[in-house]
């Protein structure tokens, strides 16, 4: 069976990792060509993977060898690829968030219906085995009507200042994540959201308009609670965990150490410290959703994150900083473009 042949817009550090991934590990795909604003970047990763670096956005898109396309350029961007993507007739995996205008993904959204292309967002923590596992539990019913979820997100250190002035804050660029796997684990969608947060990491953080220290409630459609918190900085590693209670019982997922190894001695007690980098810790998830990007492709199957399941992290991420300026709970319908 032919591979299908990706082009990858923006080649940034985690348009890098997929190009790699896709290039040498992903079965069933093969990378073609590589787009960045930056044409030394893209001529690097074109000659590291044997692709070739496109002259443009358009001529990646509408490249007769190129069967999908990957968008991991700057996020006021995609909304724009996705519809030169879905005129071209081309399947596209977009990384999150899709946008931090939510008319303008609601835009993408109609041009990805009028082109009739089938779209994957990157959720990728949906295709941890351990994050996974909490889900498929809970749906099972295992451990009855589930009643609560905690999450648990916390980065090893903050990322720069720029990062921060056009990523739409923490819960835009971190806590989205969380939002996601909130949907994800309860099968049901957030209806309220109560968020609270503080500058206590750097205050050029607080400076650019930005929390560091966050903690949001939210009420799901089934009554569940979830209950997030995050931090920008957790001096041990990268801490990812979740943890859903039920009416029978309770799950959750729990840090990978980076070894098995444990030590015991007269004075204590010590085990291995845990990933530092998402990118120690989610190669695995990474590679999971390539395959189901190209059964999607190849096969058609259904699209195991929809655009619906983009926009509405996104909806609850706009209604946590709504919540925290005003001091109040808000309803997620009262997020409209």
């Amino acid at each position: 069976m032919n591979d299908v042949r990706v082009g990858v817009l923006g080649v940034g550090r985690i348009g890098q990792m997929h190009s790699e991934l896709i290039a040498r590990r992903a079965e069933g795909a093969s990378l073609v060509a590589v787009y960045d604003v930056f044409e030394e970047s893209a001529q690097s990763v074109a000659a590291e993977f044997g692709a070739r670096a496109a002259a443009s956005p358009e001529e990646l898109i509408n490249a007769d060898d190129v069967d999908a396309i990957v968008v991991c350029t700057p996020t006021d961007t995609h909304i724009d690829f996705l519809v030169a993507s879905a005129e071209a007739g081309k399947p596209v995996f977009m990384e999150k968030p899709l946008s931090l205008d939510l008319s303008e993904v609601d835009r993408g959204i109609a041009a990805a219906q009028a082109g009739g292309i089938s779209v994957q967002v990157g959720f990728n923590r949906r295709f941890d085995a351990s994050h996974k596992a909490v889900r498929d539990t809970v749906a099972s019913g295992q451990i009855g009507e589930v009643q609560m979820v905690r999450i648990t997100s916390r980065d090893p250190a903050p990322p720069p200042i720029s990062y921060i002035d056009g990523s739409g804050g923490i819960f835009l660029d971190m806590t989205i994540h969380d939002f996601d796997m909130a949907r994800y684990v309860t099968g049901s969608e957030v209806v309220e959201v109560y968020a609270t947060g503080a500058v206590m990491v750097d205050p050029a953080i607080g400076e650019a308009g930005d929390l560091d220290t966050v903690v949001v409630v939210m009420t799901h459609e089934n009554g569940a609670i979830t209950t997030i918190d995050n931090s920008r900085q957790a001096v041990y590693g990268y801490d990812q965990r979740v943890e859903a209670f039920g009416s029978a019982g309770m799950v959750a997922s729990d840090n990978p150490g980076v070894t098995t190894t444990s030590k015991r001695t007269a004075t204590g007690s010590a085990g291995s410290t845990i990933p530092y980098f998402f990118l120690d810790r989610y190669i695995p998830s990474y590679l999971a959703e390539w395959t189901d990007f190209v059964a999607m492709v190849r096969d058609g199957a259904p699209s195991p994150v929809t655009l619906h399941d983009g926009r509405a992290p996104l909806v609850i991420g706009l209604a946590a900083w709504r919540s925290v300026h005003e001091g109040r709970p808000v309803k997620t319908k009262e997020i409209t473009p």
